[in-house]
Order: structure tokens, then sequence, then C-alpha cells
């Protein structure tokens, strides 16, 4: 059963309907959204669309670390999480683009 519920990204709010628990999605928003706000306050630039670019760079990045640290490793992520955290991702960016 899918769920909707809102979500506010860099002063946006979005409406989405998701299969997964919301409250997962919403963390996953909360972090995009520090992203770019983090980003924001680093660069000149006041154009949203390259801030969220920016950001999703630094998120991709930090996921090929995780990946790279040895996936289930004392020190890195279980590959379990990363494909976890990679479906939410992708759905939340699903739910975005509706």
């Amino acid at each position: 059963m899918s769920t909707a519920f809102e979500v506010e990204i860099f002063g946006a709010t979005y409406h989405l309907r998701s299969e997964h628990q919301s409250e997962e999605l919403k963390q996953l928003a909360g972090l995009v959204d520090s992203k770019m706000r983090d980003v924001a306050t680093q660069s000149a630039t006041v154009d949203t669309t390259k801030v969220a670019i920016l950001a999703a760079l630094n998120i991709a990045e930090e996921l090929y670390r995780a990946r790279s640290a040895g996936g289930d490793t004392a020190g890195g992520v279980s590959s379990e999480l990363v494909e976890r955290v990679t479906g939410l991702a992708d759905e939340l960016e699903g739910a975005l683009a509706r």
C-alpha cells in the first residue's frame, strides 16, 4: 500500500507517494536538503539546479567511498545497506520527478 507524504528540500515542498516507509524517505530528503544547503554555503552559485547537481555528486562520492570501503568489513557499510539506500534514493528521485 502506498503512502502519501510531504518533504521539504531546499525550501521547496514535494508531495510524494511511496511503497516504502515514509520515515526512511523523509530521512533521505533531509540528507539531500542538508547537502544542498552545504553546497549553497560553499558555492557562489544561486542556481538551484547547479546546487542540486553538486549535492548529488557529493552524495554519489560518499556512496562510492562506502562501497569501496570493503562492503561487509568492520569499517565499511554492508552491501545490503548500500543497495537499500540506493533503492530508496532511486524511489525518491522518481517520486520527485512526478
